[in-house]
């Protein structure tokens, strides 16, 4: 079944203006350039967007681990600062 809706829309400046520059250029009635902007709109509104790339972190060898125990903090600093850290 087919409707038509009827109804009082405001305007921002910006788009009344779009709409007046539209309607001067193509010579036709505001309902038309208001249909024809809104199905557009509402094409690109329902558009799923794009995947976005996926990215993939590169890895390197760092080496062995030079602390013996990554848990103990003490040795850690003491390998960097020397003994004297405290």
């Amino acid at each position: 079944m087919f409707w038509c809706m009827r109804t009082t829309l405001t305007l921002e400046d910006d788009v009344a203006a779009a709409i007046q520059r539209l309607r001067r250029e193509t010579d036709v009635p505001l309902k038309t350039v208001v249909n024809r902007a809104l199905r557009e709109g509402l094409k690109h509104i329902e558009q799923k967007p794009a995947p976005t790339a996926f990215f993939v972190t590169g890895t390197a060898s760092l080496g062995r681990c030079r602390i013996g125990d990554l848990t103990d903090v003490s040795e850690a600093l003491a390998l960097a600062e020397g003994d004297d850290y405290r």
